[in-house]
């Protein structure tokens, strides 16, 4: 890549617009949080803190910047007057230890949070509601019971080994860390947690018990494919935006 500035235009921009999607979906309502992108085996594009900090809902591709899975810059020039975020690890360690992710979330929303800490785990209680939600609850989401700042590769080896083979891990008292194959894909399951977490604690509320949905609906359940579940939908967040 000889010129980053240019070549990663596209992609910088996808990165920003996925912050601003959090924000909108209130995951992350502040200016907490993060999404990272693969660039090539020792770097990535992520969400670094300037000297104009305005929140995630404000990101703009000026806000995203190229380093190493170090924290080093990963182009001349990359981190003048910006800094990666603390929790760089979270983001680097998923990517050293799982090949098949590209793009991974950090985000800090609130029902997740609050679910959490009342008992209540990330269940498929919902059908065809949120049918990719429900196949990724149905299949488990893990806890990581530290509420700690993932500040440093000891510390993400233990969310990554919480995860296992799992696209999204709950982070007890923190928020959550979400993965996909490409942007879209990890902020949509995020999106998908916090939906199932938030309908929980409204169920609750109104004094219900919280059902998984009996396995033969579950076998009804269609995959509509990636056009549908992530093209589609991410076209939706993005609508949403304007």
């Amino acid at each position: 890549m000889t010129d980053p500035s240019t070549e990663l235009a596209p992609l910088r921009r996808q990165v920003a617009d996925a912050c601003r999607v959090l924000a909108a979906r209130e995951l992350a309502p502040g200016y907490l949080g993060h999404v990272s992108l693969r660039i090539d085996a020792q770097r990535v594009l992520v969400r670094c803190r300037g000297p104009h900090e305005r929140g995630l809902a404000r990101t703009s591709p000026q806000d995203i910047h190229l380093v190493t899975l170090d924290g080093a810059p990963g182009a001349p020039g990359e981190l003048q007057g910006w800094s990666p975020p603390n929790e760089l690890p979270l983001h680097t360690e998923v990517l050293r230890t799982r090949p098949a992710v590209d793009a991974v979330v950090h985000a800090h929303p609130e029902a997740v949070v609050a679910a959490d800490l009342a008992g209540l785990g990330i269940r498929p209680i919902v059908g065809a509601f949120d049918m990719p939600g429900a196949k990724l609850a149905h299949a488990g989401v893990p806890v990581y019971p530290r509420a700690v700042l993932v500040r440093n590769r000891a510390l993400a080896a233990e969310m990554v080994a919480a995860m296992g083979s799992r696209p999204v891990v709950v982070l007890r008292g923190h928020g959550l860390t979400s993965t996909g194959a490409a942007v879209p894909e990890a902020v949509l399951n995020a999106v998908s947690v916090d939906r199932i977490a938030r309908l929980s604690l409204t169920v609750v509320s109104a004094g219900g018990r919280l059902q998984d949905l009996p396995e033969t609906d579950m076998a009804e359940l269609p995959d509509l494919g990636g056009a549908f579940n992530h093209d589609t939908a991410w076209r939706h967040e993005l609508a949403r935006l304007a």
